[in-house]
C-alpha cells in the first residue's frame, strides 16, 4: 500500500485597492475657471436669487449682471470692466435662441467676459472648443473610442461627446473661441446644432440617434477684428448670431487700476510678495495706450506698433517685469525691466515695431516729466541687442 502525502499551501492575496489623488486645491491651480475663483460669490448670488429665471439658468439676468459687473452693497467685486449696457444686451440674446458673437481687438477681454457669463448662466465655463486652422468638426460634436467601436460596434459607450454635444445633452452654454481662425467647413457645422437644436448621430440606431438640446444650452463665440477676412463666417452663420463688440477701455486710471489688480493676483500666484510700483505702472499703461493709438502725451502724434498693445498684454508685461525684479534683485521691477519686457511684446508682429519703440523710447519719454519716465528714457540702450 502506498501513502501519497499531500501538502496544500494555503495563498493569500493581497488586493491592492488604488486611491485617486485628491483633486488640486484652487491656490494650486495656474488659472482656476471662474466658477471655482468666484465660488463663494456665485453660491451667495443663486441663495438670494428671487428674479425669474430664463429656463435652464441658474442665475436670473439681473444676478447675472451684478456678478459680472459687481454689486458693492452685496460684495460682490466688478469683474468685467466695460459697459454695463454690452453685458446686460449679451445675457438677453442668450436667453433667446440666438447664440452670441463677441468681437473687437486681441487683449479687450472677450474671453474672460464669455468665461464669466458662462459661470453665471451655467455654473461652468469649461466646456471650450477652441479655434484653429487645426480644428476638426469632431472636437466641436463628438468623437469615438476606436477600441469600443471596433470591440462593441457604435454605441453610447463608445461615443465620445465633445463640448457641444455635452452641452446640448446638459443645458449649458458651450465657448468657441476665435471662431474666425476655423476652415469655413468646419464653422458651418454650426449650422444645425444653432438651428435645429440638434446633433444627428447617424452611427446610432434609434432615439440615442439624435441628440436634442436641453433648455439652458446656448453658444458665445469669439473672434477678434485682426482675424477678419482670414476665413470670413458665411451670411448663413452670421444670421444665427447676435453680435456685440467689446471695446478698449477708454478711461486711464480705470485701466492703470485694472492692470495693477490683475497683475498683483498673477504675481501672487507665481511667488512674488512685492506689489508693483505704482509708478511703474503707470508710465507701462500710458506707454501702451499711446503706442496703441497712435497719439501721444497733448494729443501729440507718435508711432503706432502694429503688435497687440491690449490691457491684457500689458497685464502680462507688467507680470513679467515684477517676476523678473523680484526673482533677480528681490525688488518690485523698475523702468529698466520694463524696457526689457516691452521688447518681447514689440518685436511679435514686425520688426519695424521695434525701431518704433525706440524712436518712442527717444523723444517721447524724454519729454515726459517724473523719475520713472526719466529712468525710462535712461533705459533705452537696452533694446541695442534686439
Amino acid at each position: 500500500m502506498t501513502t501519497t502525502n499531500l501538502t496544500t499551501t494555503n495563498t493569500t492575496t493581497t488586493t491592492t485597492t488604488s486611491v485617486p489623488a485628491p483633486a488640486p486645491a484652487a491656490e494650486e491651480l495656474q488659472r482656476p475657471p471662474a466658477e471655482v475663483r468666484y465660488a463663494a460669490e456665485l453660491a451667495a448670488l443663486r441663495a438670494g436669487d428671487t428674479d425669474h429665471r430664463p429656463p435652464g439658468w441658474q442665475l436670473s439676468l439681473r444676478a447675472a449682471r451684478r456678478f459680472i459687473v459687481g454689486d458693492e452693497e452685496a460684495g460682490i467685486g466688478r469683474k468685467f470692466v466695460g459697459d454695463t449696457a454690452l453685458v446686460e444686451r449679451a445675457l438677453v440674446a442668450l436667453a433667446t435662441n440666438r447664440g452670441l458673437m463677441l468681437v473687437g481687438e486681441p487683449g479687450t477681454a472677450k474671453s474672460l467676459l464669455s468665461e464669466l457669463i458662462s459661470a453665471a448662466v451655467s455654473g461652468d465655463s469649461t466646456l471650450i472648443v477652441q479655434g484653429g486652422a487645426a480644428t476638426t468638426e469632431d472636437q466641436i460634436k463628438y468623437s469615438w473610442n476606436y477600441a469600443l467601436l471596433v470591440s462593441e460596434g457604435p454605441s453610447q459607450r463608445s461615443l465620445v461627446p465633445a463640448p457641444m454635444l455635452s452641452g446640448m445633452r446638459e443645458g449649458r452654454l458651450v465657448r468657441f473661441e476665435e471662431i474666425t481662425r476655423c476652415p469655413l467647413e468646419v464653422q458651418d457645422s454650426l449650422l444645425s446644432l444653432l438651428s435645429e437644436r440638434v446633433v444627428a448621430v447617424p452611427e446610432l440606431e434609434g432615439p440615442d440617434g439624435m441628440v436634442f438640446a436641453r433648455q439652458g444650452f446656448n453658444v458665445i463665440a469669439t473672434a477678434n477684428t485682426r482675424d477678419r477676412g482670414v476665413n470670413e463666417m458665411s451670411a448663413a452663420l452670421k444670421r444665427r448670431f447676435n453680435y456685440e463688440t467689446v471695446f478698449p477701455i477708454s478711461d486711464l486710471d480705470i485701466e492703470i487700476a485694472l492692470v495693477e489688480t490683475e497683475a498683483k493676483a498673477l504675481l501672487r500666484r507665481s511667488g512674488v510678495t512685492a506689489a508693483p510700483d505704482p509708478e511703474v505702472l503707470e508710465v507701462l499703461v500710458t506707454t501702451f495706450r499711446e503706442l496703441r493709438s497712435g497719439v501721444g502725451g497733448h494729443g501729440a502724434g507718435t508711432d503706432r506698433l502694429s503688435s497687440v498693445m491690449s490691457t491684457a498684454e500689458a497685464v502680462s508685461v507688467a507680470h513679467a517685469v515684477g517676476v523678473r525684479g523680484w526673482f533677480l534683485r528681490g525688488e518690485p521691477g523698475n523702468a529698466a525691466d520694463l524696457v526689457t519686457c516691452l521688447a518681447g511684446t514689440a518685436a511679435k508682429d514686425s520688426p519695424e515695431d521695434l525701431a518704433r519703440l525706440r524712436r518712442y523710447l527717444e523723444q517721447r519719454a524724454a519729454q515726459r516729466g517724473g523719475a520713472q519716465w526719466q529712468a525710462l528714457h535712461a533705459s533705452r540702450h537696452l533694446l541695442a541687442g534686439r
